[in-house]
């Protein structure tokens, strides 16, 4: 029996932390982790106290047919990326690795060309998060140094969608 190398097994886990998400259009599985230790989990849903799509049986940005990467303003949820930056302290995630998986949630495909938004992106810059492991196959990932999106600043582009 092989065994699984550690980056998959990190996306395996966030990928489990997905299926919790409340989305009718995409869900997230996040996980931070740092020194081999899982600090904080997200996933993506409504603030608490407020009702998921789910509960509602509709999507405001469905219904609007807002095309993915566009007016995150009209969605209920907190990001998987947000929640689990929400969840952990700045101190603990100081050089950490934020592991990130997303399937769509009717045909339960993963997200082709996952990547976090824009303001999730700022999140995880101000967070300390050093790099973000992105699932793009069962087996396959990119890595992205935060640095990156430190040096390559995409808010000051015309076109942000992702």
């Amino acid at each position: 029996m092989k065994r699984r190398d550690k980056i998959n097994y990190y996306l395996d886990i966030a990928e489990t932390v997905l299926k919790r998400g409340t989305c009718l259009r995409r869900n997230y599985g996040a996980i931070i982790v740092k020194n081999d230790e899982i600090i904080s989990t997200g996933y993506t849903g409504a603030p608490r106290g407020r009702k998921n799509c789910i509960d509602l049986a509709y999507c405001m940005r469905d219904k609007l047919n807002i095309p993915r990467g566009q007016m995150y303003e009209k969605c209920r949820s907190v990001h998987a990326e947000m929640n689990a930056c929400l969840s952990a302290a700045r101190r603990d995630m100081i050089g950490s690795t934020l592991y990130l998986v997303g399937r769509d949630a009717k045909t339960k495909e993963l997200i082709a060309n996952a990547n976090s938004c824009a303001m999730c992106k700022r999140i995880i810059i101000n967070s300390g998060i050093e790099s973000v492991i992105i699932r793009d196959a069962e087996d396959d990932y990119r890595i992205t140094h935060v640095q990156e999106w430190i040096s390559n600043d995409d808010s000051l582009t015309e076109k942000m969608g992702y």
